[in-house]
C-alpha cells in the first residue's frame, strides 16, 4: 500500500508487464498501473478494484492490509473488468457489502455479474458521509462509459476520477513529481488521443461543470497511472486544451507503400513543406504502432495520407488508420490524400472521400501517380507542398 493522503491509501497494481490493452486496440509500452483506493475514516471504504488476471495478488493484499471483513462499503466508480473485475471475488466473502455506483453503473454490475446485491446507485451531487469526510458523487457519463463517475472526499481534498486524467504509465512512484514529466505528458496525450477524444465535446462540458463547484483540490487520483499531487490542476487544464479542438503547428504525412512509388510522393512532399518552413513528422505505417500514429494525428494540424492502390482499395494498414481518424473524431483538421496505382487509380480518391466523410478540410484534389513517379513528378509535388504551406 502506498500512502496518498492522510486518510487514503492506494491498493492497485502494478502491471509491469502489459504492452496491449483493450482487446488489442492500445499500445502500452511503458506498462500500467490499476489503481484501486481505501479511504480509512469512521467508515471504511474501497475504490474500485483491479482487472481479474491480477486478482489473487490484489486479494491477499487488501485482506493483509485491510481486512475485507473490516471494509464498510465499496464505490465503483466504473465497471469496466480492469477496474471492477475483481469485484466478483470480494463479494463471495461479503455479499451483504453496499456497494456505491452511478445510476448506469447498476445496470452494468448487473449485466456483468448478475447477482442481487445491494447496489445503491447515486447521481451528481449526492453524498455519502463517512465520518470526517463526506464524499460527493459526480457522474461522468461516457468519459468514457456511460457508468463512469467521479469522487470528491471534501476533507482530504483529494478528486478519484476514475479514467479521466490517467494514463498507461508504470513507474516506481506513483506520484507526478516523482516522475520524468516529458514521459507522463507524452503519455497522458496519448492516452487522451486514443480513449477520450471521441467524448471531446462532453470532457469540455463536463470541465466547466467540475470548475464551477469550486472545489479545492490537491490530489488528483486516477484509475491508471500516476497521481497527481503536485500542482494537480494542471493536468486538469490540460484537458480543457486537448477537448478544445487542439492541435500543433505540424503536418503528419502517414502512407503504405508495395514497391516505394507512394513512398516516393510522400517523400517529396515531406522535402517541399519542410523547405516552406512547415515542421513535418512522417510514418511509414505498415511499420509504426498504430496508438502512437493516432496520437500524432490527433496533435497535428494537417495529415497527408498515401497509400498504393490494391484491390480496387487502399493497403490494410491505411485502412485502418483512415477508420480511426473517423471513429476518434479527429474532423477540422486540413489534409491532402495521394498514392500511386497501376491498371486502376482508386486509393488516393479512397482516401481523400473517407477524410471528407470524417469531416476533415481537404488541401488540394489527390494525388495520383501512374506506376513510378518521373523526376518531374516529384518536382511538380515538391512544388504543390511548399505551395500548400504558403
Amino acid at each position: 500500500m502506498v500512502k496518498v493522503t492522510n486518510k487514503i491509501d492506494w491498493i492497485g497494481i502494478k502491471d509491469w508487464d502489459l504492452r496491449l490493452f483493450h482487446g488489442h486496440e492500445l499500445s502500452t509500452f511503458k506498462g500500467s498501473t490499476y489503481n484501486s483506493y481505501v479511504i480509512r475514516d469512521e467508515k471504511t471504504v474501497l475504490v474500485d478494484t483491479v482487472w481479474l488476471p491480477h486478482a489473487d495478488e490484489y486479494m491477499e493484499t487488501l485482506e493483509n492490509e485491510v481486512g475485507i471483513d473490516n471494509i464498510d462499503y465499496i464505490i465503483i466508480n466504473h465497471m469496466e473488468p480492469d477496474h471492477g473485475g475483481t469485484l466478483g471475488k470480494i463479494m463471495e466473502k461479503r455479499p451483504d457489502l453496499p456497494i456505491y455506483c452511478s445510476i448506469k453503473g447498476e445496470e452494468t454490475i448487473k449485466a456483468y455479474f448478475h447477482k442481487e446485491w445491494d447496489l445503491r446507485p447515486m447521481k451528481t451531487g449526492d453524498t455519502l458521509n463517512i465520518g470526517e469526510n463526506t464524499i460527493t458523487f459526480v457522474e461522468m457519463r461516457m468519459i468514457h462509459w456511460p457508468d463512469s463517475m467521479l469522487l470528491y472526499i471534501d476533507k482530504e481534498k483529494t478528486v478519484l476520477s476514475s479514467d479521466a486524467f490517467g494514463q498507461h504509465l508504470c513507474t516506481k512512484s506513483l506520484f507526478n513529481d516523482e516522475v520524468d514529466e516529458c514521459v507522463l505528458y507524452q503519455e497522458a496525450i496519448k492516452y487522451y488521443a486514443n480513449i477520450l477524444t471521441p467524448f471531446s465535446k462532453l470532457i469540455k462540458k463536463k470541465l466547466v461543470e467540475i470548475t464551477a463547484l469550486n472545489l479545492d483540490i490537491e490530489v488528483i487520483a486516477p484509475a491508471h497511472g500516476v497521481i497527481w499531487r503536485d500542482n494537480p490542476m494542471q493536468i486538469v487544464k490540460a484537458y480543457a486544451k486537448w477537448s478544445d479542438d487542439y492541435h500543433e503547428e505540424f503536418a503528419v504525412i502517414l502512407f503504405d507503400s508495395m514497391y516505394d512509388s507512394t513512398r516516393k510522393i510522400a517523400l517529396a512532399l515531406e522535402e517541399g513543406m519542410g523547405e516552406a518552413g512547415k515542421k513535418v513528422k512522417i510514418f511509414n505505417a505498415s511499420i509504426t504502432d498504430l496508438s502512437d500514429m493516432l496520437t500524432e494525428l490527433y496533435k497535428a494540424d494537417t495529415i497527408m495520407i498515401g497509400s498504393s492502390t490494391v484491390n480496387n482499395g487502399v493497403l490494410a494498414s491505411i485502412e485502418i488508420i483512415l477508420h480511426e481518424i473517423k471513429g476518434h473524431k479527429l474532423g477540422g483538421k486540413d489534409f491532402l490524400a495521394f498514392g500511386s496505382y497501376g491498371w486502376s487509380g482508386e486509393s488516393p480518391k479512397h482516401i481523400h472521400q473517407k477524410l471528407l466523410d470524417a469531416k476533415l478540410n481537404p488541401l488540394a484534389d489527390p494525388i495520383s501517380v501512374f506506376y513510378n513517379p518521373t523526376k518531374q513528378d516529384l518536382l511538380e509535388i515538391k512544388k504543390l507542398a511548399k505551395s500548400l504551406v504558403k
